[in-house]
């Protein structure tokens, strides 16, 4: 997960964001593109204006389908989270694939190769 260094206003405001945007996309959104996916972090620039919205899904073959979902229901979302959180000017959301999860299993499969298998 990708986070900003330090905490004060922009790390509340992405976290807020974050929790946000994982229950509008739980029971609002209805696009079947999305289906299941993960907030994994958000990162609001220093004047708030944009946040880029990392996500997984379960299955990789997935990620371009929920893409263009997102990348369709952004509009919606900011809205809904400009009414949630009261704010004058909502971020322009945008969604990336965070593949560090995916890296993180494929380097760990990579390691149980090398040294015979996991380890009990």
């Amino acid at each position: 997960m990708r986070r900003q260094g330090g905490g004060g206003r922009p790390q509340r405001v992405a976290d807020q964001i974050q929790r946000e945007l994982s229950d509008v996309l739980r029971r609002d959104l209805r696009d079947p593109r999305v289906g299941m996916i993960t907030l994994t972090g958000v990162q609001v620039s220093p004047d708030f204006a944009h946040a880029d919205v990392f996500y997984t899904c379960l299955d990789a073959a997935h990620v371009p389908e929920a893409s263009r979902g997102l990348k369709h229901a952004a509009g919606f979302l900011r809205s809904q989270v400009a009414k949630r959180m009261k704010l004058y000017s909502a971020p322009e959301l945008h969604f990336i694939y965070d593949e560090s999860i995916e890296r993180g299993a494929h380097l760990s499969q990579l390691i149980d190769s090398v040294s015979g298998g996991p380890k009990s």
